[in-house]
């Protein structure tokens, strides 16, 4: 499980050191705070960035807005970010909501605001409106992470380190490499999701990472993962392997 990475671009101390601090608690990671545009770019193409907390105008200029423009042109360049600003110019509002972002809250914000902004932004940016806030869900899935909701703040695993997910009652065990994760989301959704290409169904009940496949025992209905990880496969769901050149 890795934090969710967030840039500051903030150029009062004061108001950055307050985020900083808010995020921090919550176990999110800071990887940098921008004062300017130049550092904000800087900053942003040389980190993984997962959002982005935006003030509107840095230095009495509103290059947070051309900030969100710039990095909206760039082809899979786009992050979800969330604009703060203390303006009430109808005009600089009207240009920064071109920029699509996931949330604009007015200074002074407060703890709640700003994590809850971070979790609708995330829902957004990848399609998931209100995911969390299903009784059968609490995660958003991309192509390459899972963002769990954990309390107030969000948790992000890689996909690529899943080795299987297997359903109990209403909840998924997550199981990778290293950790075990139980959410609340239902296995049909996980399902829809994920990359159909990478994840297969091998029994009702069980989703595999084909990548950590490393055997399969027709005779016994079992496969092999990773780590000795030993998975069922059920007679309904064999017709996978045609696909896969693996020697069983």
């Amino acid at each position: 499980m890795d934090n969710i990475h967030v840039l500051i671009i903030e150029d009062t101390p004061e108001q950055s050191d307050a985020l900083e601090k808010v995020l921090l608690q919550h176990n999110y990671t800071v990887v940098g705070v921008a004062r300017n545009f130049t550092d904000a770019l800087k900053l942003f193409y040389e980190n993984t960035i997962d959002i982005i907390i935006i003030d509107v105008f840095l230095n009495g200029k509103p290059d947070g807005i051309t900030f969100a423009e710039s990095i909206n042109i760039i082809p899979n360049a786009s992050k979800p970010f969330v604009f703060l600003t203390s303006s009430q110019d109808r005009q600089i509002f009207e240009r920064a909501k071109l920029t699509k972002p996931f949330s604009f809250l007015m200074k002074p914000f407060n703890e709640l605001e700003i994590l809850y902004a971070i979790e609708m932004a995330v829902e957004k940016f990848y399609d998931q409106i209100n995911v969390f806030l299903s009784e059968e869900q609490n995660t958003v899935i991309s192509n390459n992470h899972l963002f769990i909701k954990k309390k107030n703040a969000l948790k992000k695993v890689s996909t690529n380190d899943i080795l299987y997910i297997e359903v109990e009652e209403r909840y998924c065990n997550i199981i990778t490499e290293k950790e075990k994760f139980v959410i609340l989301i239902s296995l049909t959704k996980i399902n829809e999701l994920l990359d159909k290409n990478k994840f297969i169904k091998t029994h009702r009940n069980t989703i595999v990472n084909s990548d950590k496949i490393e055997e399969i025992i027709l005779a016994d209905n079992l496969i092999i993962l990773k780590g000795n990880h030993k998975i069922n496969l059920s007679d309904t769901y064999k017709d996978f392997i045609k696909k896969m050149n693996i020697l069983s």
